[in-house]
């Protein structure tokens, strides 16, 4: 999937997506699919930042819960 000004590389599937969001029963904007890649490169980072600063090189699911 092309990049269209969205940030970093393409890390969902978007055929699961679009189905995920279409089990809602709602439908799926062209730009959805970067809007939440964006996200989730944030919330890497966000998640990346907290276990350096707690002295780890591993995220762990506890690091995604906490936003800042």
């Amino acid at each position: 999937m092309a990049k269209k000004g969205g940030k970093g590389e393409m890390v969902l599937v978007g055929s699961k997506v679009k189905a995920a969001i279409k089990a809602a029963k709602c439908n799926t904007a062209g730009d959805a699919l970067d809007g939440l890649n964006g996200w989730v490169h944030w919330l890497i980072g966000q998640a990346t930042e907290r276990a350096k600063a707690n002295g780890r090189k591993t995220v762990r699911a506890h690091d995604f819960i906490v936003m800042k």
